[in-house]
């Protein structure tokens, strides 16, 4: 690897001009500053930033905290591959870093996010699957290193946060089984024990109280969030003595296998059950018969995340001044054919 020592013997000036030109200082007249650039580009040259990073105190660098395990097992979900387009986007414009830090289901999170605190990897971070009572967030406002949550809790008030909108999302769909004639609604929800399940099931709830609906504890499912998670849900859907004529998931690779395991019935989705998935994926736009879902822009979520992180950093504070900290991330609903099916009123 070539060196600035070795940039300094190469053009036959002192290692100091070098050093200077590299960091355009303002002392190193235009003629020298480029012939140093030229010979750096010639040779190879790379800063070496972790000596630059231990001399500045920084690491330049963003960590971004995602979920692996069981439940995204089989997963082709593109979610994060989205999210991280917007971070990296916004972050780039800064000189700064995305590391993704994936903890696994089997760690406790905790443990793992004062593992990476301790290592000193970043200036700061993004976590994500948030659950209801987060020991994450408390650690990490007492550790002093700026981060949003992507995803709401109850622990801690004065954090940065972004959340899809789950609550709107519920709504939305159980306004729509209704309009249709549904009255026995289910909800699949993720076997996971995150935060945003409090949110849909809650939102749920409440949608079926405001049409006297009575909530049947027995409609609300649980399983993994994809394609074995579906499958598994309309198995224990199909064996209801009662069977729902309506369907909300939490997560829309679960209607894969909810559509394979209703076909291995003669059934078909959209005719025999209606269905809304939750966002509208480019797997979802695969499906026939089309899942009623939502859109969302996942790298327009990104940027809002490292925006709204960086508006707590003093480093880059000047360039995010009246960005907002928390927020309900908007979704829009795009009709499928999934969710067509009416039950007609009976006959007074």
């Amino acid at each position: 690897m070539v060196s600035i020592k070795d940039l300094a013997k190469h053009l036959d000036i002192s290692i100091g001009t070098v050093s200077r030109a590299l960091n355009d200082k303002p002392d190193v007249n235009k003629q020298t500053r480029a012939k140093v650039l030229q010979a750096a580009d010639n040779l190879g040259y790379v800063a070496n930033q972790s000596g630059r990073s231990l001399r500045q105190g920084t690491t330049n660098a963003i960590g971004f905290l995602i979920e692996s395990g069981a439940d995204t097992e089989g997963n082709s979900d593109n979610f994060f591959m989205g999210v991280i387009d917007g971070l990296q986007s916004e972050l780039s414009k800064h000189k700064l870093d995305l590391l993704v830090l994936p903890c696994s289901t089997d760690e406790d999170p905790e443990n793992y996010v004062k593992r990476m605190v301790a290592r000193q990897l970043v200036d700061g971070m993004i976590i994500s699957a948030t659950h209801t009572i987060d020991k994450r967030i408390d650690f990490l406002s007492k550790s002093k290193l700026p981060f949003v949550a992507l995803g709401q809790s109850e622990t801690g008030k004065n954090h940065p946060w972004i959340d899809l909108d789950f609550e709107g999302v519920a709504r939305v769909s159980i306004d729509r089984f209704v309009k249709n004639g549904h009255q026995r609604i289910a909800i699949a929800l993720s076997a996971n024990q995150l935060n945003l399940g409090s949110i849909f099931l809650k939102s749920y709830k409440d949608s079926l109280k405001r049409h006297d609906i009575e909530f049947a504890p027995e409609l609300v499912l649980q399983a993994n969030s994809n394609d074995k998670g579906g499958y598994a849900i309309a198995d224990e859907l199909l064996n209801l003595n009662d069977r729902p004529t309506a369907i909300l998931l939490v997560h829309e690779l679960m209607a894969h296998g909810l559509y394979r395991r209703f076909a291995e019935d003669g059934l078909v989705v959209g005719r025999d059950l209606a269905v809304i998935g939750f966002r509208n994926s480019a797997q979802a736009r695969m499906f026939s018969p089309s899942l009623t879902s939502f859109k969302l822009s996942l790298r327009d979520l990104g940027i809002a995340l490292a925006a709204s992180l960086l508006s707590t950093m003093p480093a880059y504070q000047k360039h995010y001044s009246g960005k907002m900290l928390s927020q309900i991330w908007p979704m829009e609903i795009v009709d499928g054919e999934s969710d067509a099916v009416k039950i007609p009123k009976n006959p007074i």
